[in-house]
């Protein structure tokens, strides 16, 4: 066994062993992970900048300690001096590995970014907003009447715009009078009212008549993304929606790794706080910048997150979230200023608005989906899958909804796959085999072309085939298992059994080869046994949950079922329902409602009204705790079963035929004769 230090980096998950002066940057390149350079590792370019972590990492086995890399050299300097590094920041050319080290690749430090692929989904919006843009006509100052500007503005406000009273925090109030003689007395101010507020406070003012517009926020804080609309406070519109990976993603890719990471290292609950609100500061000023406004135009933002995100956005502990009875800190709304919150690239006085949370494992991304779908409404009975490294689900009607939370893990995201990669341009995302052949055709993000299409190499010329992302691997697993590659228990069979050399010798069990550019210098791209496993481990958490909450509702099946989440977009409903993602229905009452907790988050923004509805519903949601529930194991076991072991799937039987479910009928499989071996 080696006693080289072991380096592991993040997001990928890549891992390997590398002698004490080893740069970060060979390490990466000898592990394939996607660290960018062009300048050869001379210190020059700074693309290789990484962000070494230090504590406690249970999930990856290891304890990082002070002096893991190599000091600070000059190279490092002259660049921060000339350009300036962010803090903890390090270039993985000039840091040398010296002892065990979680490594984490920030995404401008990725040669293939993240695509986040949160768009904003068109949605008809009741236009009434917490701020408003309201232009006065002010007296002027009066020797025989002292009173200040202050006073003389809101009583314009009272004649003639029936506004009854307003407030000014001092940073307002010290541009108050110069603004007003600019304006020759007549100015544009920016008005806030939450739905609990009995007085209008004044978040901005300008000389004349404002035309400059009006924005807000509408922030999904998710474990993996963060996903941002600038929306226009005015007509609704959305300007620019913009996204980045959830930096706190180096502290564990799922949430009860970062829970872990906060109760293993003191002040680690702080570390993620920071990381997040930086995160979001800069993803504020590059949607500002895309959309072309100035961000203190930003005047308000609404945000929507998981439990373990919203107490680390708020800078409260998660721990209690790791333990039972999973208390909050609190599951009320909260309004505050941004301030508070350190959101300082936004407007100075921007208002923030979080929706409710549900419990302690369904959060308010869970509440702005109700809002958005309105299950409470729907006169059929409707299951609602918010699919991510923590699913979200709701299942209801007229009469009654319930809600749990099911622990996926990062495979859906192309985690924990091990040609798994992020939706990133280069990556595998659609797939069909052939039954006959067995031979696969896929898309790339980046391309509209099929491989087996003309024009697809020169389309993927620039960034290649990288790997496979979350919606390329579903498909890849419920194709094979149509295709007669894999059998109902998740097995792969050899290429004797299934009839094809893709099906490789991997240990001892097989793989299936989907890309070879080996020869040519690139990635050999396989799904392995372990891959299958890792997707029949997400597959099941999210089927038991919602199997828990028919059991509850006591109902075998279910009307509707709707797909929400940047990931529920991009999958296709057939193979979700071969792969027994989500209980049998027929396909056409099975849709995708795109990223539904951003919807929400937008209509909380765009109606203040929503925000009193939405606090109203969630008292009325019935929580059930998958933790806690003995029929949730039952249920995950019989799961992992492709599509299931016990449930009837009638629905998607009247359009696809699934081969023979085992391939354990003789032949040496070693599996096969393992399991033979148990049953006897």
């Amino acid at each position: 066994m080696t006693n080289d230090p072991l380096v592991v980096f993040t997001p990928s998950g890549k891992r390997g062993h590398f002698p004490v002066g080893t740069p970060i940057l060979t390490a990466a390149r000898q592990l394939g992970v996607d660290l960018d350079s062009v300048c050869g590792g001379r210190g020059i370019c700074s693309k290789c900048q990484i962000t070494p972590s230090y504590g406690e990492f249970p999930k990856h086995g290891v304890t990082v300690r002070d002096g893991a890399l190599s000091e600070w050299n000059a190279v490092e300097q002259r660049y921060d001096d000339k350009r300036g590094l962010k803090t903890g920041r390090r270039l993985g050319c000039q840091a040398t590995v010296q002892g065990d080290v979680v490594i984490d690749v920030p995404p401008e430090s990725q040669v293939h970014r993240q695509v986040v692929r949160k768009a904003a989904t068109a949605r008809a919006i009741v236009m009434d907003p917490a701020t408003r843009l309201y232009f006065v006509v002010v007296e002027e100052p009066d020797m025989h009447s002292p009173t200040g500007d202050l006073e003389r503005l809101e009583r314009a406000l009272r004649q003639q715009w029936d506004i009854q009273s307003v407030s000014a925090d001092l940073s307002l109030l010290s541009k108050l009078q110069p603004t007003l003689r600019k304006g020759k007395w007549e100015v544009t101010v920016a008005l806030h009212k939450g739905h609990n507020d009995d007085v209008s406070r004044i978040v901005e003012i300008w000389p004349g008549l404002h035309e400059g517009g009006l924005y807000g926020l509408a922030i999904d804080l998710g474990s993996t993304t963060i996903a941002a609309h600038l929306t226009d406070l005015e007509t609704g519109e959305v300007k620019a929606s913009s996204g980045l990976m959830n930096p706190q993603i180096r502290f564990g890719e799922d949430l009860m790794s970062r829970v872990s990471y906060a109760m293993m290292n003191p002040g680690g609950d702080k570390e993620m706080t920071k990381a997040v609100r930086e995160a979001i500061n800069d993803l504020a000023t590059a949607i500002a910048d895309e959309a072309g406004i100035d961000a203190g135009l930003i005047v308000e933002t609404v945000f929507v997150c998981n439990p373990v995100m919203h107490h680390l956005l708020l800078g409260l502990d998660p721990v209690e979230l790791g333990q039972a009875p999973f208390a909050l800190a609190t599951s009320e709304s909260m309004s505050l200023a941004a301030r508070e919150m350190d959101l300082t690239t936004i407007n100075a006085r921007a208002q923030v608005y979080i929706l409710p949370c549900i419990a302690g494992h369904v959060g308010a991304d869970c509440a702005a989906v109700a809002l958005s779908e309105e299950p409470g409404k729907s006169k059929d009975l409707v299951l609602i899958v918010d699919v991510g490294t923590n699913a979200e689900i709701l299942l209801g009607n007229t009469t009654r909804v319930l809600a749990c939370s099911s622990p996926t893990g990062p495979a859906f995201e192309g985690a924990q796959i091990s040609s798994g990669q992020r939706a990133a341009p280069g990556a595998i995302e659609r797939i069909e085999i052939d039954p006959v052949t067995k031979e696969p055709r896929f898309r790339v993000i980046g391309s509209d072309k099929w491989s087996d299409e003309e024009g697809f190499d020169a389309d993927i010329a620039t960034t290649g085939i990288t790997g496979i992302c979350g919606s390329g691997i579903i498909e890849a697993v419920a194709e094979m298992r149509m295709a007669g590659l894999l059998d109902e228990s998740g097995l792969i069979g050899s290429a004797e059994k299934t009839g094809t050399q893709r099906c490789i010798p991997e240990g001892r069990t097989h793989a299936y080869l989907i890309h070879d550019s080996s020869a040519d210098g690139g990635p050999r791209i396989t799904v392995t046994q372990g891959d299958i496993r890792a997707i029949q481990l997400a597959k099941s958490a999210l089927y038991a949950g919602a199997r828990l909450l028919m059991d509850e509702m006591n109902v075998d099946k279910v009307d509707r079922v709707v797909l929400a989440g940047a990931f529920g977009a991009h999958i296709s409903t057939k193979h979700a329902m071969v792969l027994g993602m989500i209980p049998d229905a027929p396909l056409d009452k099975v849709s995708s409602a795109g990223n539904a907790a951003g919807t929400g988050a937008r209509i909380a923004l765009c109606n203040v009204a929503s925000r009193a509805e939405i606090e109203r519903v969630v008292r009325e949601i019935t929580k059930v705790e998958t933790a806690i529930e003995p029929k949730f194991q039952e249920h995950f076991v019989a799961a992992n079963a492709i599509p299931h072991k016990t449930d009837p799937f009638p629905e998607l039987a009247k359009v696809v035929t699934l081969p023979a479910p085992s391939f354990n009928t003789g032949g040496d499989d070693e599996t096969s004769g393992r399991r033979r071996r148990r049953r006897a």
